[in-house]
Formats: structure tokens, C-alpha cells, sequence
């Protein structure tokens, strides 16, 4: 008989690099193909947006595509949203880690892949929440539009044509959902 041995978040830092991207889930490695050409660009301007209005207002720290959060232990699970931010409270004084972010975001954003099931998805967004996430973004490039969930409300989508808005810390972050996306 052979028994399935889970992997570690440590085990997945140092696998080598090649041309596929991983996430660990309850210790399961799943391998994500590199994300496309409309998948990047929208990635990184909602990025771009978010960083500048978090920078220019001292809220905290910004970290890019495939930066691994360790959400839990044992069987561990590490996630890589494509992007995420951190308030300065929720970031201990020294040097960051050299391993996986142990930092609660109160952001992520994901945008949605070609090959994306709505299972893997909807798994995402409760990792996320279920980990203290305040907010995950879902950036859909078919329907150009944003749906927004939090612990305790329903979820909000925001579509072309509508402005997307920042709440609590970010309050005061606003933009039109048309620009997010190419075309």
C-alpha cells in the first residue's frame, strides 16, 4: 500500500523553476500554465491603480503576481493571487521574509483564466476570506467586470460602464471598470 505523502510550503519554495506556476492546496500541488496576454495586462492595471493610490496615500504594501501566502498549516496550503495588498497594520516591524508571506491581505485580486473552473474559483475566494482576507477582487476579461466579495456580504459586481470604489481602508479609490480592460 502506498500512501500519499502532503507537500510543504517549504518543499514548495525551493521546487525548481521552470515554465509553470504553483499553488499548494491541503497540500496538493497544483500546477497553473503561465497566464496569457489579456490576462497580464489587466492584472497590471488594476495593479498599477491600486499601488499608486496606496502609495500615495501611506496605506501599506503592495505585492505582485504569484507572491505565495502560507493561508494555512498542516496540510498546508499557499496561494499566489495576482495581486495583493497589505495594510501597515498588519505588517511587523524588520526585513520581510525570504519565504512565503505570512501577512494577512486585506486585498487580493484575481483575475479570471481561460481554463478557470467556477469550483476553483469559488475555492479560491473562501481560502481567501476564510484566511482574514477583508476583500477579494474577481476581474472577469469575458464580462469586463469586477466582482467584489467580503466576509459577510454579498458579493457586488461592478461592469463596464460603472466605477469601481475602494472601501474601508481604501475609501477614497475610484475607477472607471471600461479602462480596467483591453479594448
Amino acid at each position: 500500500m502506498t500512501i500519499a505523502r502532503s507537500m510543504t510550503a517549504d518543499e514548495l519554495l525551493v521546487l525548481p523553476k521552470g515554465k509553470d506556476r504553483y499553488e499548494l492546496v491541503k497540500g496538493e500541488l497544483i500546477t497553473l500554465p503561465p497566464a496569457g496576454e489579456e490576462h497580464g495586462e489587466i492584472a497590471n492595471n488594476i495593479s498599477f491603480l491600486l499601488t499608486a493610490f496606496i502609495r500615495a496615500n501611506q496605506l501599506g504594501k503592495t505585492y505582485a503576481a504569484e507572491t505565495g501566502f502560507v493561508l494555512a498549516r498542516d496540510p498546508d496550503t499557499v496561494r499566489g493571487p495576482d495581486f495583493a495588498f497589505v495594510p501597515n497594520d498588519r505588517i511587523p516591524p524588520g526585513a520581510p521574509s525570504k519565504k512565503f508571506s505570512k501577512l494577512v491581505p486585506a486585498l487580493v485580486l484575481e483575475v479570471l483564466s481561460p481554463g478557470d473552473s467556477v469550483i476553483e474559483v469559488e475555492e479560491k475566494i473562501e481560502d481567501w476570506l476564510g484566511f482574514g482576507v477583508d476583500e477579494v477582487w474577481i476581474a472577469n476579461p469575458r464580462r469586463k467586470a469586477v466582482t467584489i466579495y467580503a466576509t459577510g456580504r454579498d458579493p457586488h459586481t461592478v461592469r463596464s460602464g460603472e466605477v469601481i470604489r475602494g472601501s474601508g481602508i481604501l475609501a477614497g479609490f475610484s475607477h472607471p471598470v471600461a479602462e480596467l480592460f483591453p479594448g
